[in-house]
């Protein structure tokens, strides 16, 4: 038990599918305005991932190899379709506000990545627990960058006001800059920066030590 925990603890810091493996970075970018746009992009994601993960896990054994990445595209293609579909017969604005988004969960590396990496060469029950484990982990970063989105660019939560504004009589001016895709990849950054100074060994080794290749020289 212990042991199957580990694939769903794991990738919330230890081996977050985001700031560690830098996947699914593009969505991160794009739906992160709001919070309201990243908890529904993170709950569509999870399901897709998991359900994706379970059924390519179900039918590893009869997955030829050479085809396996078609059929793996074409399942998880289909769950996005369906996902699509429920979201627009049951919330039409927020399906209008992600646009293309929802579709191109089929091209996030995540979960085509899980499904290659993981799904097809464990059981059912450690691959949905991986798929869980990365999806919250992914939607944790997603819930953090359109928390401080939203907050500092509107100065609100789920279409709450928090920060009274100027033009209200209040005391905030919303900072337009955090509502651009720009200000999106600074705050991942800066997550990354932060996880990697207070977990190290997550850093990588560095592909050119300069001390080192000069010691060479002089030899």
């Amino acid at each position: 038990m212990q042991h199957s925990m580990k694939y769903l603890v794991d990738p919330l810091v230890k081996s977050n599918p985001v700031t560690v493996h830098i996947l699914g970075i593009c969505s991160a970018l794009a739906v992160t305005t709001s919070l309201s746009t990243a908890l529904t992009m993170s709950a569509a994601l999870t399901v897709v991932l998991m359900l994706s993960s379970a059924s390519i896990s179900a039918i590893r054994n009869h997955i030829p190899t050479s085809i396996r990445l078609i059929v793996q595209i074409t399942i998880i293609a289909s769950l996005v379709i369906v996902m699509d579909m429920f979201l627009r017969a049951f919330a039409f604005e927020m399906s209008k506000r992600l646009s293309i988004f929802v579709g191109l969960i089929v091209t996030n590396c995540l979960v085509l990545g899980r499904a290659e990496a993981f799904a097809r060469q464990n059981p059912v029950w450690p691959s949905l627990l991986d798929a869980l484990g990365n999806g919250l982990g992914y939607s944790a970063i997603l819930l953090i960058v359109g928390a401080i989105r939203e907050l500092f660019g509107a100065g609100a939560l789920l279409g709450y006001q928090v920060f009274p504004l100027i033009e209200n009589g209040g005391w905030f001016q919303p900072l337009h800059l955090m509502l651009l895709a720009p200000s999106a990849f600074f705050i991942l950054g800066f997550l990354v920066w932060v996880i990697r100074v207070w977990r190290p060994e997550q850093n990588e080794e560095p592909e050119f030590n300069l001390l080192s290749s000069r010691e060479k020289g002089r030899s």
